[in-house]
């Protein structure tokens, strides 16, 4: 079974270039040849045809009128020399009167019907004799005695032998040309296709040399038509390296923040199988029950991370959606789960003046405000009021999240910045994973947040704003 079954046929690039070349080539040495041929054809007969037009004039400049008041012809011997050639052609001559009665030579020889409205005397044109194809020269006189005139017409006729090997002489030679150039051409021109790869051979050389983590941008001098090819290598590679990055990323987050969560779970279950006490073993198992509740949460958070590295920032921000029904059912969620855990110490308020449409996905935006409130509420402190408002500043939309809680740690304003592993359970204060969700989220929505402290250092107000929807 071939792997590579579902493949294309790979072809050479030179060889394909050479064959466009060569083609073209090839059907104008076609047409050459056949203008040559041509051209060679009509010369030959140019040529012969000045041959047998004086050897006709040096026969008729030789009939005369006898006594007998008869035409008659005393044919010279150079008359007929001049047409022989080394092809063996043979030469045919008719002389006859002015009304077609024979006078002298081949009486078989047709001669075609005379042109009374032709100005010219000298007339050629093509025939057959014999069964050989020939070429007939017609000279149309008169001759003179002291008492009579008669007209009379001289034709002189030959094979063609000559004519056509003159032609095919020519041709052979033309054609001989149009190959050698034809041949040059090609060697010259596989040479410089193989010239003009190399550039491609050493960049295949060198990306063949990188290493799989090796992501770096193809920076080699390459030829104009290959480097749209090469930039959009480059963006490829980009996107492989920021999966890459997120991969690492997120395997270098998940080992650091699971470690807690799972350490208190073993903990409190050796606690609770240690324990003898019934009220002791029961509030181990409750307390490794929350730590479970916390790792479930951190799982959710880390997937967000996950899914937040692989998405299309394009395809986030074309989406639309209600800023203020989004914020408001975090709000609900948020006041049925306290009221189920009985969370009597805790006033979460929401505000807002109507729609507000924002571009972004509304799951991440949703997600922003309910890790912004979850932080509030874990680590706001008792008898702890939070405000949720929602209002458009400019071409904005801006949820404010208000708490009069402790405050934020001085340590809290470098998170929003810091790489995820590197922030440690006791300096994240009331942000931890989720503030670095919120980042993410941010960065992929082009929003934007302030955190700060309260009046006189007490509470927190986070600032969340997302560009508002083209109406």
């Amino acid at each position: 079974m071939s792997v590579q079954s579902g493949l294309n046929v790979s072809y050479s690039l030179r060889g394909r270039l050479l064959l466009w070349l060569l083609i073209p080539l090839l059907v104008i040495g076609l047409v050459a040849l056949f203008d040559s041929y041509r051209s060679a054809r009509t010369s030959a007969d140019e040529v012969s045809d000045r041959v047998l037009a004086g050897s006709a004039l040096a026969i008729a400049e030789r009939v005369f009128v006898n006594d007998e008041g008869n035409l008659e012809a005393d044919i010279p011997y150079v008359a007929l020399q001049m047409l022989t050639s080394s092809e063996d052609d043979r030469v045919f001559y008719r002389i006859e009167s002015g009304d077609g009665t024979f006078v002298t030579g081949y009486r078989k020889l047709e001669l075609p019907a005379r042109d009374i409205n032709a100005a010219d005397p000298l007339n050629f044109s093509n025939g057959a004799f014999r069964g050989d194809a020939i070429r007939i020269a017609m000279y149309t006189g008169a001759a003179s005695s002291s008492t009579t005139s008669l007209e009379f017409r001289v034709a002189v006729a030959e094979t063609t032998n000559a004519r056509a090997a003159i032609a095919q002489d020519l041709l052979i030679r033309s054609a001989a040309r149009q190959a050698v150039l034809i041949l040059s051409a090609a060697i010259i021109v596989w040479f410089a296709i193989k010239r003009a790869l190399r550039p491609l051979v050493r960049l295949e050389s060198a990306v063949a040399r990188r290493s799989p983590d090796d992501v770096r941008p193809i920076e080699h001098k390459v030829p104009t038509e290959v480097r749209g090819l090469v930039n959009t290598i480059n963006d490829l590679v980009l996107r492989f390296g920021s999966s890459i990055n997120a991969l690492r990323r997120f395997t270098s987050n998940t080992s650091h923040q699971f470690r807690t969560p799972l350490a208190l779970i073993k903990t409190h279950l050796e606690i609770a199988d240690r324990e003898t006490d019934a009220k002791a073993k029961s509030e181990a198992i409750k307390n490794a029950n929350v730590a479970v509740s916390d790792a479930e949460r951190l799982m959710g958070q880390m997937l967000l991370l996950a899914r937040l590295d692989a998405a299309s920032k394009e395809a986030l921000i074309e989406q639309t959606c209600d800023l203020t029904d989004v914020a408001r059912g975090v709000c609900e969620d948020f006041v049925l789960q306290l009221s189920n855990d009985g969370r009597t110490d805790i006033d979460l308020g929401f505000h807002s003046n109507g729609v507000l449409n924002v571009q972004g996905e509304k799951t991440l935006i949703q997600e922003v405000i309910r890790n912004l409130v979850d932080n509030a509420v874990k680590h706001g402190g008792g008898n702890l009021k939070i405000d949720v408002n929602v209002e458009q500043s400019e071409d904005r939309g801006m949820v404010t999240i208000r708490d009069n809680g402790v405050g934020m740690r001085s340590a809290l304003q470098q998170i929003d910045s810091a790489p995820l592993s590197t922030i440690k359970k006791e300096d994240s204060g009331h942000a931890g994973i989720g503030l670095t969700v919120v980042r993410e989220i941010l960065n992929l929505l082009s929003g934007r947040i302030e955190i700060s402290n309260g009046p006189e250092g007490r509470g927190t107000i986070a600032h969340v704003s997302f560009k508002t929807a083209e109406k």
